[in-house]
């Protein structure tokens, strides 16, 4: 740091350079993140200094988050709800299994997940030292029930189904497992991070939330398909006993306990999240799904004109390819023309995540370069 500071006018010019480095979303195909809402800016500017980490101080914000859980209880399906604000699925995986574990009291736990499941378990066997043990996955990437009962001990202090899963964009039975959690009495949380602000819009009907009895807990990112700024993630119980597991005494604050894992909060990411759902309603998030599926449709049916099939059908907008050579088509659509895509890690494919900001010119351009790239492999 300087002794003296420089003008706002070159502050500004070292923050434009720093944003000419960062890759704009107009070629990005990897990300489940997209650029916010006007209205998600705007209410996050205005909310700014907001904490709800010590909440009240702020009881205008709190209600607004208090009614944001209350409308996405509403959404899945649950007459009432307990949860908050987080900063993203990660820590909604977190203090989910936190709370289970928590209430079940073994010396020994274990959870099981899916082998598809997101690296934040392997984060939350490290913190929480919780022994993570990974189902087996079926040929369509949905977990293998039996595989998962196998697993379950008297230990288990949790089971976990992924609705929408990062790599494959898959809905795992969460109706079987539910099922199986009910069989032995443990509690089931549903990691719908991204599939959250998708599934309750899609065509099809999929269960995999409060309307099921053994789904005790769900995570989702309304900065994905919400449409909300970053941090944005809401973590939702459907017992009060699980939160309460959570709580720690903040005697210093002008709230008696704390539940949150991280102590100062954003009010900001919750009123963009509430300003969002507020606009939007279901019609608004509804026609978004829609427009995604479509170019997801036409992205899929355009990659068949080439000669490369979807590994499965998609079921939200994200499409993954069964390309030879995944490793290579990803360095030549990076490097030969600023295209950012990803490769999933069993079997190596192309994986591609259809957002918001995805135009149709975009799929027909991404379509032309990548033709280039296999034609030219299929001559060598």
């Amino acid at each position: 740091m300087n002794e003296k500071g420089i003008s706002k006018q070159e502050v500004y010019h070292l923050l434009d350079n720093a944003k000419k480095k960062d890759v704009d979303y107009s070629r990005v195909l990897s990300a489940m993140c997209t650029p916010p809402h006007e209205i998600a800016i705007d209410a996050h500017i205005k909310f700014i200094e907001s904490n709800m980490g010590d909440y009240g101080l702020f009881l205008g914000t709190r209600e607004l988050e208090m009614e944001v859980i209350s409308m996405m209880g509403h959404l899945f399906h649950a007459t009432k709800t307990f949860g908050y604000i987080s900063t993203g699925g990660t820590e909604s995986n977190i203090q989910a299994i936190r709370s289970m574990r928590n209430l079940h009291g073994s010396k020994n736990p274990n959870i099981i997940v899916p082998d598809s499941a997101h690296f934040s378990f392997d984060k939350i066997e490290d913190m929480l030292k919780i022994e993570i043990r990974k189902a087996e996955l079926n040929s369509d990437f949905k977990v293998d029930i039996n595989s998962m009962e196998n697993l379950i001990d008297g230990d288990t202090v949790a089971l976990v189904g992924i609705a929408g899963s990062t790599e494959f964009g898959q809905i795992d039975p969460i109706e079987e497992i539910s099922k199986l959690a009910l069989k032995n009495n443990i509690p089931l949380h549903v990691d719908a991070a991204f599939g959250g602000f998708v599934i309750p819009f899609l065509d099809g009907e999929y269960k995999f939330d409060f309307s099921l009895n053994g789904v005790s807990s769900i995570s989702i990112d309304p900065h994905k398909m919400g449409l909300s700024t970053i941090p944005s993630g809401i973590l939702l119980f459907k017992d009060l006993k699980y939160i309460k597991t959570l709580q720690i005494d903040t005697p210093y604050l002008t709230i008696d306990t704390q539940y949150s894992l991280t102590g100062t909060r954003s009010g900001a990411a919750v009123a963009a999240t509430y300003a969002t759902m507020k606009l939007l309603g279901k019609n608004g998030y509804k026609e978004i799904v829609d427009y995604c599926m479509d170019i997801t449709q036409r992205l899929v049916i355009g990659a068949k004109e080439i000669g490369i099939e979807p590994l499965i059908d998609p079921i939200m907008n994200v499409v993954v390819l069964d390309v030879d050579n995944a490793d290579f088509v990803q360095k030549k659509l990076d490097l030969d023309f600023g295209w950012k895509v990803s490769i999933t890690r069993n079997p190596k494919a192309l994986r591609l995540v259809l957002m918001p900001h995805t135009t149709i010119e975009c799929i027909d351009a991404f379509l032309l370069d990548l033709k280039k790239i296999v034609d030219d492999i299929r001559k060598n």
